[in-house]
């Protein structure tokens, strides 16, 4: 199944949520709602900084991510930033891929 970061950026209503429920009860709401899409939260943490939020998991597609930020954005009170992570393995199987590439001049 294909690995995700997703970066997140509360806006003030997101905010005064996270004020008002406390961090669990966000990581149980976003463990759910990646767990109905067929997915699996592998861990989650707060931040501060640029980003509030960093959650790692696994989606069965990239339509399931991308169902994931649509929601997050309908919302309202966060912004969410989809990144597709590789193992190592992948990035030695797309090393290894002949590829013809000829560099702007």
């Amino acid at each position: 199944m294909p690995k995700y970061l997703w970066r997140v950026s509360y806006f003030p209503e997101g905010a005064h949520g996270l004020l008002a429920e406390g961090g669990t009860a966000r990581q149980a709401a976003i463990t759910e709602m990646v767990e109905s899409v067929g997915g699996q939260v592998e861990s989650c943490y707060f931040a501060f900084g640029e980003d509030d939020l960093f959650v790692i998991g696994d989606v069965p597609d990239d339509v399931a991510a991308a169902a994931l930020a649509i929601r997050t954005a309908a919302a309202g009170a966060a912004v969410s930033h989809t990144v597709r992570l590789l193992t190592p393995a992948q990035v030695d199987e797309a090393v290894a891929l002949d590829v013809t590439y000829r560099p702007p001049t």
